[in-house]
């Protein structure tokens, strides 16, 4: 990892760090130690939960190739690859109908 450089408990690509340093936030009046900081919080907060998504999204793409495996060289049954994916959590049932309303919304974009 030569090329890169401890921040508080990230490891940061150099160029990254130079990139947000020097040319980003320049400007915008937010300090690179605040960006840095805030990055940090944002990583340690949400780092669990997006390692346990990763091993969940590996656990269903094994399952998915499996299914596959198995099949391979069959013609494809849509019903049976849904009732599949269903099954394994990969698709939900349809929720209830519903609508979102803005306020305080500029006329272009809450019409759209």
């Amino acid at each position: 990892m030569s090329n890169y450089t401890q921040i508080g408990g990230l490891q940061v690509n150099a160029d990254l760090k130079s990139l947000i340093d020097e040319k980003i936030c320049p400007g915008t009046g937010v300090e690179p130690a605040a960006f840095w900081s805030g990055l940090e919080s944002i990583v340690k907060t949400f780092a669990p939960r997006n390692r346990e998504l990763l091993a969940k999204r590996e656990e269903l793409q094994a399952k998915i190739n499996d299914w596959h495996l198995a099949r391979k060289g069959q013609p494809h049954d849509a019903e049976a690859y849904r009732a599949f994916l269903e099954e394994i959590g990969y698709l939900v049932p349809e929720g209830p109908a519903f609508e979102i309303e803005t306020q305080n919304t500029d006329p272009e974009f809450a019409s759209v």
